[in-house]
């Protein structure tokens, strides 16, 4: 089984300071749908792994996190492609769950739900916290420039082998 995570906010669509509050602030990337739609095409198993501390933080209840995801099912199934899970983390930083990104607690979620090794499993993210769960797991952190992944990599302080690309179209083209 070939699989992909991927972040959502800064790598599937736009991402905001203020929270992805509602599904019509839930806006796709250009050619993020299609890369996702490939990825399908080449027997990729697509799966992704979020941190929604707007939960926890009162600004959107679940009902609502459900609405924004039912609106990107549908636009990548519009597109010809299909995101296989959802893996997320409504708790704010202060909980200090096992969940939420940079901790590896979702990645460990689907390595066990889809019987995967994660080692060199892609993870595409835009920030240091999403490529340092990676690392964790045994994955291959993957940084986008989209979303804040243009601040992250000026930052610095990438785990070792971090590949970077524009954004997931030009992640996808050298995989499928």
């Amino acid at each position: 089984m070939k699989l992909i995570i991927l972040d959502r906010d800064g790598v599937i669509n736009y991402d905001s300071d203020q929270f992805i509050k509602r599904q019509e602030e839930w806006i796709p990337i250009p050619g993020s749908l299609e890369a996702i739609a490939r990825l399908c095409q080449a027997d990729y198993r697509v799966v992704v792994a979020t941190n929604q501390s707007g939960v926890a933080r009162g600004l959107f209840d679940m009902h609502t996190l459900n609405t924004i995801h039912d609106k990107m099912h549908k636009a990548v199934v519009l597109a010809g492609g299909r995101i296989d899970a959802i893996f997320f983390c409504p708790h704010a930083a202060e909980a200090n769950c096992h969940c939420r990104k940079p901790k590896a607690g979702m990645l460990e979620e689907i390595k066990v739900r889809y019987d995967a090794n994660l080692q060199g499993v892609p993870v595409v993210g835009d920030s240091l916290r999403d490529l340092e769960s990676a690392a964790k797991a045994g994955a291959q952190p993957i940084l986008v420039l989209t979303g804040k992944g243009a601040k992250t990599q000026a930052k610095g302080g990438l785990p070792e082998g971090t590949l970077i690309y524009p954004d997931l179209a030009a992640v996808v083209a050298t995989l499928a």
